[in-house]
């Protein structure tokens, strides 16, 4: 059976590369109109010519997630071309510091909370008002492994208490748009291609080494080999879909068995 998005508009945070990137490519295919938010505007050009290179449609709007104004303004550009809104996906997101909690800087800390958990109540709080008047629509929260099964990346303080923020964030908000015939769910990625690894920053974790020894190939399903951003687009776009309509609240991880031995 196909997944069939057509017409449905979509806006995805963090789109312009990595796991955003690969989803909005995926959507595409599957007949949405998709509207891409980052802040670089070279980068989201390139994912709206990928997108309509392939036959699809798609456009652009840059916003700092963090940022309330740009938000608003990016959203109703997106309404005002496509005339509706039926879906999002709040991906954008940083791994930040990973440092010991005692070196981990007031700054830093607030810089990961910023980006990861009040980008993406940002991104729910502007979109929903469009997506009642529609009378439906899917909320997917990309949150992670990290503060959710897996405890064990030392440093990672910040990250994991925004992804466990996002993770309870989607069942909440899962009971209280019900009624309004929104669906939200939360994906839970492990290890996946991206570029954002090698953005982390990391200070002095030696210092706080987590006790756990992998066994051979900590990823069990692949061995060791890290999953790839058109994996999450395939999950993102089946819980876009009337294949999931009776799907919400629900947490998915995708990591190959990773988060069960880590």
């Amino acid at each position: 059976m196909n997944i069939e998005l057509n017409d449905r508009v979509v806006v995805i945070t963090g789109g312009s590369e990595g796991i955003g990137k690969g989803i909005a490519v995926e959507v595409a295919k599957c007949g949405a109109k998709v509207a891409v938010i980052a802040r670089d505007e070279d980068e989201l050009q390139d994912v709206v010519d990928v997108i309509e290179s392939d036959g699809g449609t798609a456009i652009w709007a840059t916003a700092d997630v963090t940022n309330s104004s740009e938000m608003k303004t990016a959203i109703e550009k997106i309404v005002n071309h496509f005339g509706r809104l039926d879906g999002l996906v709040a991906n954008a997101g940083t791994n930040g510091k990973w440092a010991p909690i005692d070196e981990l800087t007031p700054e830093e800390w607030r810089s990961t909370i910023d980006v990861n958990l009040t980008g993406t109540y940002l991104a729910v709080h502007h979109c929903v008002p469009h997506l009642r008047r529609q009378g439906s629509g899917s909320i997917v929260i990309m949150s992670s492994i990290n503060g959710t099964r897996t405890f064990s990346n030392e440093g990672a303080s910040a990250y994991a208490a925004s992804k466990a923020g996002q993770f309870a964030l989607a069942k909440m908000l899962a009971l209280e748009l019900a009624p309004a015939k929104i669906r939200v769910n939360v994906i839970c990625p492990g290890a996946i291609e991206s570029e954002i690894h090698d953005k982390t920053e990391r200070q002095h974790l030696e210092k706080i080494e987590t006790p756990v020894e992998f066994p051979e190939g900590n990823i069990p399903l692949t061995g060791g080999e890290f999953g790839t951003p058109k994996q999450v687009a395939y999950l993102t776009t089946f819980l876009l879909s009337n294949l999931s309509d009776h799907i919400t609240g629900t947490p998915v991880w995708i990591d190959g068995g990773q988060s069960l031995i880590v």
